[in-house]
Parts: structure tokens; C-alpha cells; sequence
């Protein structure tokens, strides 16, 4: 995945991409708890890593280059110290949770934990989902910049 975002970068709509590469992640995340069949689990395994992938580079993205340049480098470290301590504390997470509900349902679990997180930015971050262009893009301005929401399709 990340050799195909090489040679087609995403141009547009990276917020509602994000957002839904990682309701993705919890999809696949839940087929991959209930499956039963080795060949579907290793493709909910692929489909479920190139979404995170696809999500991962965009959130890299607007962070490194949305933010200011004096700021960079303390909005980074920030951010580093949050996903390794997210890391560390999702996988506590993980064995408290298989230890108390099962192996199975503590994935299948994971996995609806991470749609309901996805349907709740969506409604409480509206201009996430509305950012257009990646900051940096040749066709953006620079910044993540909102498209306008479409009122015909609400």
C-alpha cells in the first residue's frame, strides 16, 4: 500500500479518507475475530494493514506539514510520545480484555471500539471529514484545507 500511495498520492478528500480507512480497520478487525477460515483472515490481515497504512500516512502528513515550522519540532515530539505510550497501553488493554471476555471477543471488540471512535470524530469533528487537500500537495494551498460540505447530499 504504501508503494501504491507512492505512485498515486492522494490528492483529495483526505479527511473522509482517513476516516474511513480506519472504520475500515475496524471492520476488518472484526472479520478477522469471527473468521474461522485462514485464507479470509489473512485477507482481512492485508486489507486491515493497507488501511492503517493509508491512514497512518495521512495523519503523518497534516501534522508534519500543518504545522508551523518554529512549532514542528514540539508538535512532533508530542505526537511521538502519544502513540508510543498509545501502543503501550492498547496492548495492556488487549490482555486485560482477553483475559476477562476471551481471545475472540476481545478482538471483535477492538474492532467495534474502533467504528464507534470513527462515527463519533465524524460527528463531533465535522471539518476532519470536510478537509480537502493534504498540506504540501502541488494542487493544495499549503494547508488542510476544508472543501466545502455539500448540503444536497444530507
Amino acid at each position: 500500500m504504501a508503494v501504491l500511495v507512492a505512485y498515486r498520492p492522494l490528492t483529495r478528500r483526505a479527511g473522509a479518507t482517513m476516516l474511513a480507512c480506519v472504520f475500515g480497520f475496524g471492520l476488518c478487525t472484526i472479520v478477522f475475530g469471527l473468521s474461522r477460515n485462514l485464507a479470509l483472515s489473512l485477507a482481512a490481515l492485508m486489507v486491515l494493514g493497507a488501511c492503517d497504512m493509508v491512514s497512518v500516512i495521512i495523519r503523518h502528513t497534516v501534522i508534519q506539514l500543518g504545522t508551523p515550522d518554529a512549532m514542528r519540532g514540539r508538535v512532533s515530539s508530542v505526537n511521538m510520545v502519544f502513540i508510543g505510550a498509545s501502543n503501550e497501553v492498547g496492548q495492556f488493554e488487549s490482555g486485560i480484555t482477553a483475559e476477562w471476555f476471551g481471545t475472540v471477543p476481545a478482538v471483535v471488540l477492538g474492532g467495534v471500539g474502533t467504528l464507534l471512535v470513527v462515527l463519533a470524530w465524524t460527528w463531533l469533528f465535522p471539518a476532519l471529514r470536510h478537509v480537502d487537500r493534504l498540506p504540501g500537495t502541488s494542487s493544495g494551498s499549503g494547508d488542510a484545507t476544508p472543501r466545502r460540505p455539500d448540503r444536497s447530499r444530507q
